[in-house]
């Protein structure tokens, strides 16, 4: 079943625009599936046309090129998506050292914790108890009381080697 006259000038216009590099409607990649979009025209409207799918089955016989906008194309593509390995990488290991950093943070504070209040709780020279150093507790009446003891979070890990350096 041949095609219009019109469908067939379509066809071959869209056809000098793939072939000379100037697509308007595609990519340029030499398809007939461009060959179709490029004229505004059915795939199936591609196969009616028996004469014009000949010529261009002639002239695109060869092995498909890529034109130079589409190697520039790709080679930008590859680039960025190697500079975007490049930083996920960089990311990933500052995360590391970010959450290194953050797990012996939380120890040093704990450790600081605890030191102060081993601290707190020794008596003075003279005999006389620290805990009169409490102002917690006094201005209400009730006597001076010791505030709650911060308990280490179950989240926090300690760093490699932590236990055979501290004994814990």
């Amino acid at each position: 079943m041949p095609v219009s006259a019109a469908t067939e000038t379509k066809l071959r216009e869209a056809m000098a625009r793939l072939l000379a590099g100037e697509p308007l409607h595609t990519d340029g990649s030499l398809t007939k599936e461009n060959l179709a979009r490029e004229a505004r025209v059915s795939h199936a409207t591609v196969h009616r046309a028996e004469e014009i799918l000949g010529e261009w089955n002639a002239k695109v016989a060869r092995p498909v090129r890529r034109t130079p906008g589409e190697v520039q194309r790709d080679e930008t593509i590859a680039e960025l998506r190697k500079q975007l390995r490049e930083t996920k990488a960089k990311a990933n290991e500052l995360q590391g050292k970010l959450d290194a950093l953050a797990t012996v943070t939380a120890n040093l504070y704990f450790e600081n914790r605890e030191l102060k209040e081993k601290e707190s709780t020794r008596p003075e020279p003279g005999g006389r108890s620290p805990r009169h150093r409490t102002l917690e507790g006094v201005r209400s009446g009730e006597g001076a009381r010791w505030p709650e003891r911060p308990r280490r979070p179950e989240h926090v890990l300690r760093p490699r080697g932590y236990e055979q350096d501290h004994g814990t």
